[in-house]
């Protein structure tokens, strides 16, 4: 049995709600549902910084004797610390000074500075800006407010885990976020004290897993590169102390991916109507590669919600990355025959699939490139099957849904100039987001005309917006034009726009 009873005091002495709350454990009905098991969100994103972390800032504090809260604190965060340390130093009435990494969303540098505490920001990591932070640290005498490696924030962060008791006596296993390990390391402190059945699981980003790299070397280690999408947990090496515990209490750790971090923040939209940062849907993410692996346990799956400060800027990116993370959607790369009606024939031959991106760019010669996204119903399995299917009927496909580039990169470079040899004639339309809109619009044109370009993404709402290229005579316009207003999908042309003149237009 692990044991950790100087912890277990510390935890029972931290006297934080005059500041912090306790936050709610609150049933997750739809998740449950879907996963086949009880789920439990533990709501972090409820404090007054939403995250957890003011709770281990404050207990720090409160910590302190008069000679050190007279000289200040000094703190080098991502984000969610710095606001805990910001907001418990006003409450307190003790100066602070944060050192931010630049790439801190701007909502969290923002937040911080409201609270009163002055923001310096310093390098690209938060190691370069912890090595700064050091450096003032000594120069200025203020005090040093770790984000996970300290006894008192260790402590803080572990009455979350006293609370999980007081709520719940079902708990089978609690995932938790990990960067630094001050949260996992409080918690499991705590658990595996009174409860040692109850499963404690890591979850980690696959391109940022400082515990589970430091476990497999016996010591804390540092990561040749750090992924800054979860940048809440963007962290180089586990600290020594959260390491020391996790060894002996941490039973399993999962990595995920940035797409399945999105998935877990549309999870958590769809089930509370709050938006997290992509730290905060971590847990969520772990359990459910947890039982899409055949794991299980007795009980309820807790899932550890740390935080909700998302930068507004990042939700685009998170929308169109969910789908794939949630394997709902497929991207593949496919050649088709650069003629009137291939675009129709494609489709055809995908038969009754929701096709929910396609962009296309007519070049020279006799093929076409093209990214086109698939709706999938049964989740990875499909994919094979498209690939396949689509190769049998005589095209070139490749599976591109796993590749960073092609989802970052080529999805929004897709294109080139038109020939002179037609004249092209643009329009921007509305299509109804129903099942076979698309389709209704090919079948109208019959391959009449040529589409030249075909640039459409599905984005949830009541209507997509569409970009297409037609080469077609000035003599057929009226034609085309009827045959357009017959469809009756809204439009716009859009022939002398000088945007798409100067960059898609026919090669000076």
């Amino acid at each position: 049995m692990v044991e950790h009873p100087e912890y277990l005091r510390a935890i029972l002495n931290a006297a934080i709600y005059d500041l912090a709350i306790e936050t709610p454990l609150e049933f997750a009905p739809k998740a449950s549902a879907h996963l086949g098991a009880r789920i439990l969100f533990k709501r972090e994103d409820h404090q007054a910084v939403f995250s957890f972390k003011l709770r281990g800032a404050y207990n720090k504090l409160l910590k302190l004797s008069s000679e050190e809260r007279a000289r200040g604190v000094l703190a080098v965060s991502a984000g969610n610390h710095a606001q805990g340390v910001a907001l418990a130093a006003k409450h307190l009435g003790i100066k602070a000074l944060i050192v931010m990494p630049i790439t801190t969303p701007s909502i969290k540098v923002d937040a911080v500075a409201a609270h009163g505490a002055t923001v310096e920001l310093f390098g690209d990591s938060f190691d370069e800006a912890a090595k700064h932070g050091r450096q003032l640290s000594d120069q200025l005498g203020m005090t040093w407010v770790h984000p996970y490696d300290d006894f008192d924030v260790i402590a803080g962060q572990g009455t979350i885990g006293m609370e999980l008791l007081r709520q719940a006596n079902d708990i089978g296993a609690i995932f938790v976020p990990v960067g630094g390990g001050g949260l996992i390391a409080g918690i499991a402190a705590w658990i595996k004290t009174l409860r040692p059945a109850i499963k404690i699981i890591a979850v980690e980003p696959d391109d940022a897993a400082s515990l589970s790299a430091a476990l497999i070397a016996g010591q804390p280690v540092d990561l040749a590169h750090v992924g800054l999408f979860v940048d809440g947990v963007a962290v180089k090496r586990v600290g020594v102390e959260p390491f020391r515990i996790a060894q002996t209490s941490v039973d399993a750790c999962i990595q995920v991916s940035s797409d399945e971090v999105c998935a877990g923040i549309r999870d958590i939209y769809d089930e509370t109507r709050t938006v997290v940062e992509p730290a905060g849907a971590l847990a969520l993410a772990g359990i459910k590669k947890f039982l899409a692996s055949g794991s299980k346990v007795d009980g309820a799956l807790v899932a550890i919600i740390c935080g909700a400060n998302m930068n507004f800027d990042r939700l685009r990116h998170v929308a169109e990355r969910a789908q794939i993370g949630e394997q709902h959607e497929a991207v593949f790369g496919v050649q088709i025959p650069e003629k009137a009606g291939s675009f129709l024939s494609f489709c055809q031959a995908l038969g009754k699939r929701a096709i929910t991106e396609f962009n296309y760019r007519m070049g020279a010669g006799p093929n076409a490139d093209v990214f086109v996204g698939i709706a999938l119903r049964r989740g990875a399995a499909e994919r094979a099957e498209i690939a396949d299917l689509l190769n049998q009927a005589g095209y070139h496909a490749q599976d591109f849904s796993d590749n960073e580039v092609a989802k970052l990169h080529v999805r929004h470079l897709v294109g080139g100039r038109a020939s002179d040899a037609e004249p092209e004639h643009l329009y921007r339309f509305e299509f109804p987001e129903r099942p076979g809109a698309l389709m209704d619009f090919l079948t109208a044109l019959s391959g009449r005309w040529n589409i030249s370009l075909f640039h459409y993404r599905n984005h949830g709402a009541a209507y997509g917006r569409v970009l297409v290229g037609l080469h077609v005579s000035d003599a057929a316009l009226p034609e085309l034009h009827a045959k357009l207003d017959q469809i009756g999908f809204a439009r716009v042309e859009e022939t002398q726009n000088p945007a798409l003149k100067q960059f898609l237009g026919a090669t000076p």
